[in-house]
């Protein structure tokens, strides 16, 4: 088949997959809101996470129907559905969310992303990802922070408030560190250290975990490997992405960094840094070797 046809019928099924799942998961966020008493807005809640499930296991039917796709997966055993987990992961394409929710899905609690201000505007995702309490992040430059130093420590509320409503119900937070896709130039612009990757930034992490780090039972460090190359999401729909590498790593968490305010506390704040720092050491000779191979 013509990889347009594949193109245009996989985006055909992604969207009527939306358009499904996306009727009841509103109608259900319609009586969450109407009905605000606490056991009935708890039960809504798990309801709309068993719709968003079955919609990301749908995701991976159209896949399967659309694409041959060879995928190595490796996953650590004793993964657990009703854990909470904090998912990190280099991040080069759109393609990247369809991947983890495909390797991750039905293993550990529904996904839940860190995502930017602004994606709440996106049609009838962004209102799906607001109905399934996605945290959405407002980031201040230092510039406008200088400016307007009010605004500072809000996003930091922003995050603890966000993560307050995953207390009640196992789930995953996903956070992708670098804060924007890999790409050539942003490397160079920024003068990153590392071969394949941006430079990490620990804040979004590190409030998460000021909010609910003794919950969290470790960090799932997620590495994407595209052996043909970085593809676009329509290069992914028309099939041309044969092959994907996803090696996932369980770790623990240093005790010394489940509380602490990033912010105030200096020795904290270089503390949690160095961490990231040296997961991100780790995480690009990894992808160093996939790319030998």
């Amino acid at each position: 088949m013509p990889p347009v046809i594949t193109g245009v019928i996989a985006s055909l099924l992604l969207t009527l997959n939306i358009m499904f799942w996306c009727i009841l998961l509103f109608a259900f966020t319609l009586l969450k809101i109407i009905l605000p008493i606490r056991p009935v807005r708890k039960l809504l809640t798990a309801i709309l996470t068993l719709i968003a499930n079955a919609w990301v296991s749908c995701n991976s039917g159209w896949m399967w129907l659309t694409q041959k796709m060879d995928w190595t997966i490796q996953r650590p055993s004793g993964l657990d559905k009703k854990g909470w987990y904090f998912v990190i992961s280099n991040h080069q394409s759109w393609v990247d969310i369809l991947v983890l929710q495909h390797a991750l899905n039905g293993r550990i609690p529904l996904l839940k992303f860190f995502l930017k201000q602004e994606l709440i505007k996106v049609p009838i995702m962004g209102a799906a990802w607001w109905a399934l309490d996605f945290p959405f992040m407002k980031r201040y430059s230092k510039a406008y922070l200088e400016k307007h130093p009010e605004k500072r420590g809000q996003d930091l509320e922003t995050t603890r408030k966000a993560c307050e409503k995953f207390r009640d119900m196992p789930t995953s937070v996903m956070n992708f560190l670098e804060g924007t896709r890999f790409t050539q130039h942003k490397h160079d612009e920024q003068q990153s250290p590392f071969t394949y990757l941006l430079k990490p930034k620990a804040g979004g992490m590190a409030f998460a975990m000021s909010a609910m780090g003794e919950q969290f039972r470790s960090v799932l460090d997620v590495t994407i490997h595209y052996p043909q190359g970085i593809p676009t999401f329509w290069d992914f729909l028309q099939g041309k992405m044969q092959r994907c590498t996803v090696i996932i790593n369980e770790i623990d968490i240093p005790q010394e960094l489940r509380q602490g305010d990033y912010d105030a506390d200096e020795q904290y704040r270089l503390n949690f840094q160095l961490w990231v720092q040296k997961l991100w050491e780790q995480k690009d000779q990894q992808l160093q070797q996939l790319h030998n191979a």
